[in-house]
């Protein structure tokens, strides 16, 4: 029987997960390996260097770019305070009434006078380093300390994929406020206790689901959809082609089916049922296009057994069960018929390998290239 492979998205009560926490630049690690965190515990930190300011002292001066070591009163290395002159260029007449007439150039910023150039006539004042930290974000293990750059967390739990979602990391209990994966998340349904948390819908978060959530102070919210006016109107922005995951907003969304009214999945429904009050990790970035991210919520438990060896190898079949990830059945959840060997000639005009399935929403059987779906890997 012919087969294919394509990558998935994970659904999975047991799985053995790995977090790589790292540093942009080199910093300092700062636990050790064995060390059981937190999601709130920082792992690593470093500083990164401030923002250059160019000065153009020869043209603040009116003098010519060889002479500005002249009327320097600051050395490079020296700090300096925002509106402090770094150059001074007195005159007969700042000498008889004083320097309020003298010429100065002063720093645009506080930092340090990084660089002076009799060539160009112009200095860098560099703004002050600023520290970063990088969070635990899960409940793990230190497995692995990456020299100057991180850690790996390992932990063992339940581990869903979402198709898209917005917002960063977050960290909270989870809520089921609804009976079935059918079942619409209407500002209705969340009130005061559901502060801190992160809810779990069912079909579609509501617009004035995600205000609410928004005004209770939630940490997340996950459904099976969401309108895309909706989620434009919430952001204040529409959302591209970039990766998703850096808004600036204080809850995080993540849907795990698709855009609209689409019944979140049964066994990811029921799987999130199961682990109701349970502390789970999540993060919205999402990133379909080279290099792809997907939204995840975690959920860290060491009363899991994982099978060595479970893992889903990415093969398709007859039966398998996939995901559309394109228009015109972004989203939708269909099981494959068949997988026809021979190339076709797709509406782009481009000859590709293709799949019959069969959608789970209407039982329409429609034909596909295979680059248009994902598994849901068990």
């Amino acid at each position: 029987m012919a087969n294919a492979y394509t990558p998935g998205l994970k659904v999975t009560g047991a799985s053995r997960i790995q977090k790589r926490r790292r540093l942009p630049i080199l910093g300092e690690v700062l636990v050790n390996l064995g060390d059981v965190l937190t999601p709130e515990m920082p792992v690593a930190k470093a500083m990164i260097p401030g923002n250059p300011q160019t000065i153009n002292i020869s043209n603040a001066l009116s003098c010519e770019a060889e002479d500005i070591e002249l009327y320097m009163v600051k050395k490079q290395g020296d700090p300096v305070k925002k509106g402090e002159p770094i150059a001074v260029q007195k005159s007969f007449i700042s000498a008889i009434f004083g320097d309020r007439f003298a010429s100065k150039c002063e720093s645009p910023v506080d930092g340090v006078l990084e660089h002076v150039s009799a060539v160009t006539g112009q200095a860098i004042v560099r703004e002050p380093a600023m520290p970063i930290q990088v969070m635990a974000y899960i409940n793990g293990t230190v497995s692995e300390i990456l020299d100057r750059e991180g850690v790996v967390i390992e932990t063992s739990g339940a581990f869903i994929q979402g198709i898209f979602g917005v917002g960063g990391e977050r960290d909270g209990i989870l809520k089921v406020v609804v009976d079935s994966g059918e079942e619409i998340l209407t500002a209705e349904k969340i009130d005061a206790s559901c502060e801190g948390k992160i809810i779990i819908g069912g079909s579609l978060m509501t617009g004035p689901a995600i205000r609410k959530a928004h005004e209770v102070g939630a940490r997340g919210i996950v459904a099976g959809g969401v309108i895309d006016k909706d989620l434009v109107e919430y952001l204040g922005f529409d959302i591209g082609v970039a990766v998703t995951g850096h808004e600036n907003i204080p809850i995080t969304l993540i849907v795990t089916e698709g855009f609209g009214n689409i019944p979140m999945a049964h066994k990811t429904y029921d799987l999130l049922k199961s682990l109701d009050g349970m502390h789970a990790s999540i993060n919205g970035a999402t990133q379909i296009r080279a290099g792809v991210m997907r939204p995840e919520i975690i959920v860290p438990d060491d009363s899991v057994v994982v099978q060595e060896g479970a893992v889903n190898d990415g093969e398709m079949e007859a039966g398998t069960l996939i995901r559309c990830i394109r228009e015109p059945y972004f989203g939708q959840l269909a099981e494959v018929v068949d997988l026809p060997p021979e190339l076709r000639v797709v509406e782009t005009g481009a000859r590709v390998r293709i799949m019959n399935i069969k959608l789970r929403n209407t039982g329409e059987v429609v034909t596909v290239p295979r680059a248009n779906v994902e598994l849901i890997e068990e």
